[in-house]
Parts: structure tokens; sequence; C-alpha cells
């Protein structure tokens, strides 16, 4: 995805590499159509889990997960302060004995792994990230060893709410928690998209 959207012009643009992000999403989830077809029991543990929903969600699924998770945590701590760096322009951060490209590379694997596990527990839940990245940018400002931290957290919270949420608007039923972060999340895509054109104009 990180390569697809450095091609061309707008390369490392954070609108290219939404939109890059997407189109591989939409190719990777028809495939994942085709093969659950294939199998109705798969089909109903796909439909499940495609919605993305922190329902039922205990430790016999965190455990299996949890190595991933700690080796990102560690990954993503370590290259903070590069990434920081990096915000400076490669020239810059070389000249400050930062190794751009091991750096990426760390940075990256720790998306991988954080993202990966996560969406292993949960399902997909779409826009979480993109929403709650700028609100803490926000918050914080651009340091990274700020940033990442309050985006987990206000990450964590945002997802719980919506948790609640749509165990209340569908009472005595249950609108799943990634439905209810779609919702939020369309509209936030939408505004930055609108905002980027903008500013482009």
């Amino acid at each position: 995805m990180f390569g697809l959207a450095s091609i061309g012009r707008g390369a490392g643009n954070p609108l290219t590499l939404a939109l890059a992000g997407q189109g591989i999403t939409v190719f990777l989830a028809a495939m994942t159509t085709a093969v659950a077809l294939s199998n109705q029991a798969s089909l109903n543990a796909w439909r499940f889990w495609n919605a993305g929903s922190v329902a039922g969600v205990g430790f016999k699924v965190i455990w299996p997960i949890a190595a991933f998770i700690g080796v990102g945590l560690v990954l993503a701590a370590i290259t903070l302060p590069a990434i920081n760096l990096l915000n400076l322009g490669d020239d810059v951060a070389r000249g400050l004995g930062v190794n751009t490209a091991l750096s990426r590379t760390l940075g990256i694997v720790a998306i991988t792994l954080l993202a990966g596990a996560a969406t292993a527990a949960c399902g997909p839940i779409a826009f979480l990230g993109l929403m709650v990245a700028h609100v803490a940018r926000y918050l914080t400002g651009p340091d990274y060893r700020w940033l990442v931290p309050y985006a987990g957290l206000l990450g964590a919270v945002v997802l719980l709410v919506c948790d609640i949420v749509g165990r209340l608007v569908v009472r005595p039923g249950e609108l799943d928690a990634g439905i209810v972060v779609a919702l939020l999340g369309a509209p936030f895509f939408a505004a930055l998209v609108w905002r980027g054109k903008f500013r482009s104009a």
C-alpha cells in the first residue's frame, strides 16, 4: 500500500495513502468474499467477523495475538524518535544520523503487526484509525512520542463509546461497533477529502 501510494504525483500525501489503502481493501474484500461464498460455515463466520465487533471478544481471542501486539508496540516505541526526524525531510534526517530506509521499514512492520492483530481480533473497524489519528494530532501536535500513545488511548475510548451506542440504539438487539464507527467515519473522511481539495484549489 505504501509503495502504491508513493507512485506518481502526490506521492506520500496522506490523502493518496488513504485512497490507495481503500483501493487495496476493496480488492482484498472481493477476494475474501469469493472464498467465503464457497462454504456455508465459512460464510456465516465471515459475515459476523466482517461487520467489525467487540462483542464476545475475550481472552481466548487476545492471547493468540498478544505476541504480535507486544512486538508491534516495541518496534513502534523504537522508531518514534526517528519518525519525528523523518518529518523534517530525508536529507535532514540523514544528516542527523537516521537510517531512513530502516526506520521506515520498522515503522511499516510495527503498523502491520498492530493493525493486523487488532483486525484479527475484532474484524475491520473502518475509519477508526483515520479519525483518531487526526483528532490526536490536533490535541498533541506533530510529536509522535505523544501522538501515538494518545491515539491508542483515544481509539480505545471511541471504540468503547461506539459499542455502547450500538447496544442502546437498537435495543433489545445490537448494532455492531464497526457499523457505528463507519457511520461516524464516512462523513469524517469526506470532510478530509473536501478540505484537501479546498486547500489545493
